[in-house]
C-alpha cells in the first residue's frame, strides 16, 4: 500500500444498505458489512498496516490517476494513464431489487478494461474482520476464494485466476490473502467481484463479463431513474445532483434513516484527538434532511424517515427520563458504546481512533426543534399522522413546555459541561411554534395557551439573555460573549427575520471573527473550552448555512461569491468531508452528510433569491 491519501482522494459507492470508499489509487480502503455502522472488512484508511484493503492498480511507478463518476450515478471510474497504456477501473455496488429488505449479502464489483494501448494490473485483497482484530483462514480455488471470517464470509470471485498472498493464516495454513497479475490489451476487459454472505451461505455464481456488463447498466440504469425525479433545475444542477446522490446513498433503505457519515475515526486535526464516530443517526442532522428530501422531490425518502423518526420517540425513553436521545443505530437501537480501538495507529497516527459515540448519552435540547422542524415541514403532516400520531406530537411537546429551560451540551456535543446554549433555546422555540401552528390549522387538542406562554417566554429569554450587547450580537450561550455558527440557523427557522438589524449585527460579527476566506469556524474553541486538546478546521456544514444566511439577508453579491468559492473546495468527484484544513485540504468523515444538505440548501435559496432579484429589475 501507498502513504496514506488524503482524505479527499476518495470517491463513494454503495448499494442503499453499506458504501465503500475508492481512492484514486485504486484501493478500497474503507468497507463494512452487513451494514454501514458493522465492523471494517477494509480499514486501511486507519491503519495501512492492520486495516485491510482491496487494491487494483498498475504495476508501475509513472502513472498519472483521474478519477470520476459515471454522470449522476453512483459508479465510479478510475482512470490510470501511462506511457505504454490507459486503462480503467469500474467500480460499482449492484442495488438489489429490495433494497428496504436488510440482507447480509452485497456486491462490489470492479470491472478492469484498457482503453489504449497495454496494461498490467496487480490485484491484491487483504481483507481485516472486525476492524483487524479478528483472524480469518482462506479457501482458494482458481477463480474463487472465499475468506471465513467472524459471523461473515467474503468471497472473491473473478475472470482471472488468483492465487494465495500475504502472511500466513493461523496453525501456518499458506497465505490469508488473495493476488492476482491483469495484463489486457485495448479493448480486452475482466472482473473482480467481491461478495459477503453469512457463513455456509450459498456460494456465488461465476464472475461472467456479460453478466457484469448487465450489472453496471442496471446499476446506471437506477441512478439515472432516481436523479429525473430531483425537481431542481438552478445554477448549480450538477454539485445539487451530485450531493442529492451522496445522501441517498447514506441513508440505510430498511429503515430510511440517513448516517452522518460514510467513515469513524478520521481526525479534524491531523495528529489529534477529534476522532468520531460518524456512521449513526443523529436526529438534528437527518431532520434537516426531510425539509431537503421534500424541496428535491423525494417524498418517499422523506417519509421514510419520517416514520423512523416517529418510532423513536413512541419508544421506550433513553436512560435519564428524555423522551429521546441525539443519536441511534440505523435500526433505531440506542446502544452505542464508545470504546478505543487501541492496535490501530489511527489515519496519519491520529489518534485515538473510537468506534461507537459516547455523545450518545448527551443532553441536546435543540433535537426537539428539529423534530418538530422535519415532522410539520409538509402540510400532509395531519393526514399521514392520524389523531394518534398528534396525540404523541401533543405530548412531546407538554413535556418540553415544563423542560425546555436547562443547560445542556449544544449542537457541537462539547465536553466540557453543560452551558445555558442560545441555540438550544432557539431549537425549542422552534418545536413548541410548529405545535402551536399545525394544532390552530388543523383544529387539533392542545394546551395552546401554555405552549403559546413557554415559547414566548423563551424568545424573549434568548432576545434578553443570549443578546451580548458588548459584542453587539447573539452569543454562544448566556454567560458568554463567543460567536458561534451554529446560530446561522437563527433566521433559516423563522426565529428573526433575516434583515432584523439585530440579527444583520450578528451576521457582520461573524463575518469579522468566524470567516476567512468563505469558510466559516464553528466557534472559536480558545475562547469557548469545549474540554478537548487541538484545533480544528472551518466547517463546511457552518460555511453553507453562511451562503444561505447572506443570501436571505440580501447580501446576494456576496452570497454568491461565497458559494462559488466554497465550491472549489469539494473534492475531484464533488464531495465534502466535515472540515477543511488551513491549506485547503479535507478534514473529519467522509462524505458528511450535513455538509451536502447544507449545500443543497444554499443553492436553493441562493437560486431564489437571485431570481426575486432579476424579477425586480
Amino acid at each position: 500500500m501507498p502513504e496514506y491519501p488524503p482524505i479527499a482522494h476518495h470517491g463513494l459507492i454503495g448499494d442503499l444498505q453499506t458504501t465503500a470508499l475508492v481512492s484514486a489509487t485504486g484501493a478500497v480502503d474503507w468497507f463494512c458489512a452487513p451494514r454501514v455502522d458493522s465492523p471494517s472488512i477494509f480499514a486501511s484508511l486507519l491503519d495501512q498496516e492492520r486495516g485491510g484493503h482491496f487494491t487494483i492498480a498498475p504495476a508501475l511507478d509513472d502513472v498519472t490517476v483521474r478519477q470520476l463518476y459515471l454522470p449522476d450515478t453512483a459508479v465510479l471510474i478510475t482512470r490510470f494513464l501511462t506511457p505504454d497504456g490507459v486503462g480503467e477501473v469500474v467500480d460499482f455496488m449492484p442495488v438489489s431489487t429490495h433494497p428496504d429488505v436488510p440482507t447480509d449479502r452485497h456486491r462490489l464489483v470492479r470491472a478492469l478494461r484498457v482503453v489504449r494501448g497495454t496494461l498490467t494490473f496487480d490485484v491484491r485483497c487483504a481483507p481485516r474482520f472486525d476492524y483487524g482484530r479478528a483472524p480469518h483462514t482462506l479457501t482458494l480455488d482458481g477463480h474463487a476464494a472465499t475468506f471465513h471470517g467472524p459471523g461473515l464470509d467474503v468471497h472473491l470471485r473473478s475472470t482471472v485466476p488468483l492465487e494465495a498472498d500475504g502472511p500466513e493464516g493461523p496453525e501456518g495454513r499458506g497465505g490469508r490473502d488473495v493476488r492476482a497479475t491483469v495484463t489486457l490489451t485495448q479493448g480486452q476487459t475482466a472482473g473482480i467481484v467481491l461478495e459477503t454472505s453469512a457463513p455456509a451461505g450459498a456460494a456465488p455464481e461465476p464472475v461472467t463479463e456479460q453478466a457484469l456488463d448487465a450489472e453496471l447498466e442496471a446499476t446506471r440504469v437506477f441512478w439515472h431513474r432516481w436523479i429525473r425525479r430531483c425537481r431542481y433545475r438552478g445554477r448549480w444542477q450538477n454539485m445539487v445532483n451530485r450531493s442529492a446522490i451522496t445522501l441517498k446513498l447514506l441513508i440505510y433503505a430498511p429503515s430510511g434513516a440517513p448516517v452522518a457519515a460514510a467513515t469513524m475515526g478520521l481526525p479534524e486535526q491531523i495528529g489529534g484527538e477529534r476522532n468520531w464516530d460518524y456512521r449513526y443517526t443523529w436526529i438534528r442532522d437527518a431532520s434537516f434532511s426531510v425539509r431537503v428530501l421534500l424541496d428535491l422531490g423525494y417524498v418517499e425518502e422523506a417519509d421514510a424517515f419520517r416514520r423512523w423518526l416517529g418510532d423513536r420517540f413512541r419508544g421506550p425513553r433513553p436512560p435519564g427520563g428524555e423522551p429521546m436521545q441525539i443519536m441511534y443505530r440505523v435500526d433505531g437501537d440506542p446502544r452505542l458504546p464508545e470504546e478505543v480501538l487501541g492496535h490501530l495507529s489511527g489515519y496519519r497516527d491520529s489518534f485515538p481512533v473510537r468506534a461507537g459515540n459516547g455523545a450518545a448519552d448527551q443532553l441536546q435540547l435543540d433535537i426537539y426543534g428539529e423534530f418538530a422542524y422535519a415532522m410539520t415541514h409538509s402540510p400532509d403532516l395531519a393526514e399521514l399522522a392520524g389523531y394518534e400520531g398528534w396525540k404523541g406530537f401533543a405530548a412531546l411537546l407538554d413535556w418540553l413546555a415544563g423542560h425546555w429551560d436547562r443547560p445542556d451540551e449544544g449542537i457541537w456535543e462539547t465536553r466540557g459541561g453543560r452551558k445555558d446554549f442560545t441555540y438550544s433555546r432557539v431549537m425549542c422555540w422552534v418545536a413548541l411554534d410548529r405545535g402551536i401552528r399545525l394544532a390552530t390549522q388543523y383544529a387539533r387538542p392542545a394546551d395552546i395557551p401554555h405552549w403559546t406562554a413557554q415559547r414566548d417566554a423563551i424568545l424573549v429569554q434568548v432576545m434578553e439573555r443570549g443578546w451580548n450587547p458588548e459584542r453587539g450580537a447573539f452569543v454562544q450561550h448566556y454567560d458568554s460573549a463567543v460567536l458561534d455558527a451554529s446560530l446561522l440557523l437563527m433566521p433559516l427557522v423563522g426565529f428573526i427575520s433575516p434583515r432584523a438589524p439585530s440579527w444583520l449585527a450578528t451576521l457582520d460579527a461573524m463575518d469579522r471573527e468566524l470567516v476567512i476566506d468563505s469558510l466559516v469556524h464553528r466557534y472559536n474553541p480558545e475562547a469557548s473550552p469545549d474540554g478537548l486538546r487541538g484545533s480544528e478546521g472551518t466547517f463546511s456544514l457552518c460555511s453553507f448555512l453562511y451562503v444561505e444566511a447572506l443570501a436571505r439577508a440580501g447580501r446576494l453579491e456576496q452570497a454568491r461569491y461565497a458559494m462559488d468559492k466554497m465550491l472549489t473546495y469539494a473534492n475531484h468527484v464533488g464531495l465534502f468531508a466535515e472540515e477543511i484544513g488551513p491549506t485547503g485540504e479535507q478534514l473529519g468523515n467522509f462524505p458528511q452528510a450535513f455538509t451536502h444538505l447544507a449545500l443543497i440548501t444554499a443553492a436553493l435559496a441562493l437560486d431564489e433569491e437571485l431570481d426575486k432579484a432579476a424579477d425586480r429589475d
